[in-house]
C-alpha cells in the first residue's frame, strides 16, 4: 500500500497502465484529509502533457519504473474532468469512484500543500504542475509553460533510375588509299637498225596493277562511367505553434501595498 513514506517517490513519478504503456507524469498528489496517506494522483495527460487526469491510488503500487495502476490508458484520459488545483469535494470524488469502479473510502482530499477554504484541511505541498503553497507566514505557486516538441519523419521524396541504352548513327573516316595506274610513254627510237627481220608473231609484255581496297570492321571499347550516389545535406525549416504560459500577479489590499519588497 502506498502511504506518505512514498510521497517522496510519487513525485514527479511516470504512472503506466495495466499493460505497462506510458500513461503520463504525476503532476499533483492529493492525501486523505483523515489518514493523510497519498488517495490520489493527477497525471498529465493529452497533447504535450495540457490536461491533468484523476487516478486513484487504491489499488496502485509503485515500481522501480514508476507507478503502476490496474486501469487501461484510454480510462485515464477519459476520466470525468475535475479542477486539479483545488479541494476534491466529496461529490465529486464519489463521481471518480464510481467512474474507477470503487467504493468510496474516507472523506474529500486536498492537495498536497493548500489549505481548503471550505474548512476542510489538506496538507504539505503539491508535487510539480501547478500546485501552491500556503502557510501561517508564506505563499507560493509554482508557474508552468508549454513547450514545443519537435520530431522528425522519414519520407521518401523521389526515385532515381540509372540506365544505359543504345543508339544507331553513321560516322565517315577519310581513310587515304593507293593505287596503281598504267602510264604509256612513247619515245623515237635511236642508235641502229635491229638484228634481223620482221616477223609475224605477237610479242606480249604483261604488267600487273595493285590497288589498296577498304574494310570496315567495328570493336566495342569503354569511352565513359556513370555513377550516380546520393548524400545528405541539411537544411533549415522554421516551424511554429501556439504555446501558453503561466504568469503570475499579486492583487493586494488596504495597507498591504505599503508591505510589499521586491526581490
Amino acid at each position: 500500500m502506498i502511504g506518505t513514506q512514498d510521497l517522496d517517490r510519487l513525485e514527479g513519478a511516470t504512472v503506466v497502465d495495466e499493460s505497462g504503456d506510458k500513461i503520463g507524469k504525476v503532476s499533483q498528489v492529493y492525501l486523505d484529509d483523515t489518514s493523510e496517506d497519498p488517495a490520489w494522483v493527477t497525471v498529465n495527460t493529452g497533447l504535450f502533457g495540457t490536461s491533468e487526469s484523476f487516478v486513484p491510488l487504491q489499488r496502485a503500487s509503485l515500481t522501480d519504473d514508476g507507478v503502476r495502476v490496474p486501469y487501461a490508458k484510454d480510462q485515464v484520459k477519459d476520466a470525468p474532468r475535475v479542477d486539479p488545483d483545488k479541494h476534491i469535494s466529496r461529490e465529486e470524488e464519489q463521481e471518480l469512484y464510481r467512474y474507477y469502479g470503487l467504493s468510496g473510502t474516507s472523506g474529500t482530499t486536498g492537495t498536497t500543500g493548500t489549505t481548503d477554504t471550505t474548512g476542510t484541511t489538506g496538507t504539505a505541498a503539491g508535487f510539480a504542475g501547478g500546485a501552491g503553497v500556503t502557510t501561517g507566514d508564506e505563499a507560493s505557486v509554482s508557474l508552468s509553460e508549454e513547450q514545443l516538441r519537435v520530431q522528425k519523419e522519414s519520407h521518401e521524396a523521389g526515385r532515381v533510375r540509372l540506365r544505359k541504352y543504345t543508339t544507331t548513327e553513321t560516322r565517315q573516316v577519310d581513310v587515304p588509299v593507293t593505287k596503281e595506274r598504267l602510264r604509256v610513254e612513247r619515245t623515237p627510237a635511236t642508235g641502229t637498225a635491229a638484228a634481223g627481220a620482221i616477223t609475224d608473231d605477237d610479242q606480249v609484255e604483261e604488267i600487273t596493277l595493285r590497288e589498296e581496297r577498304v574494310t570496315v570492321e567495328k570493336e566495342t571499347v569503354p569511352v565513359e562511367e556513370v555513377r550516380v550516389a546520393k548524400e545528405q545535406v541539411t537544411e533549415h525549416e522554421t516551424v511554429s505553434g501556439e504555446v501558453r504560459k503561466e504568469h503570475a500577479d499579486l492583487d493586494l489590499d488596504g495597507s498591504a501595498e505599503d508591505d510589499v519588497r521586491g526581490s
